[in-house]
């Protein structure tokens, strides 16, 4: 068990009425500070989107996801945030909104290996 380090994780949401409350998962972030790992995974099914709000703009949401992507890859391509630490992405990345873009609590759990952890969340909660 000594490979066994703790990690975070949040699922990433397309709130496309706010006020509603309905969200469609889209996508999942997984954090393991101990792995010095930040990993994002996500799908847009425009279909389902669409279900939801017929008007919703599928190119500003993929382009919201890619700035998240580049965040989590960190980097000047993530911007000032990219060029952060792994916790404070993680955090940044994870904090309330109220916008069309959400994430879930984090949750947390106990793993050898946070990208195996990244395909199973994404699994059980996306697709």
């Amino acid at each position: 068990m000594p490979n066994r380090v703790p990690y975070e994780f949040a699922v990433i949401r397309v709130v496309p009425k706010v006020e509603r409350e309905e969200f469609l998962n889209v996508g999942v972030i997984v954090f393991s500070k101990r792995k010095k790992y930040l990993g994002i995974k996500y799908q847009l099914n425009e279909k389902r989107l669409l279900t939801f709000d017929e008007a919703l703009d599928v190119e500003m949401l993929k382009s919201y996801l890619e700035a998240w992507e580049a965040v989590c890859a960190g980097g000047t391509q993530g911007g000032s945030i990219g060029q952060q630490e792994q916790p404070y992405r993680f955090r940044w990345l994870s904090a309330s909104r109220s916008t069309i873009l959400q994430t879930s609590r984090i949750h947390s759990g106990i793993c050898e290996s946070p990208e195996e952890v990244l395909e199973d969340l994404f699994r059980r909660y996306v697709l």
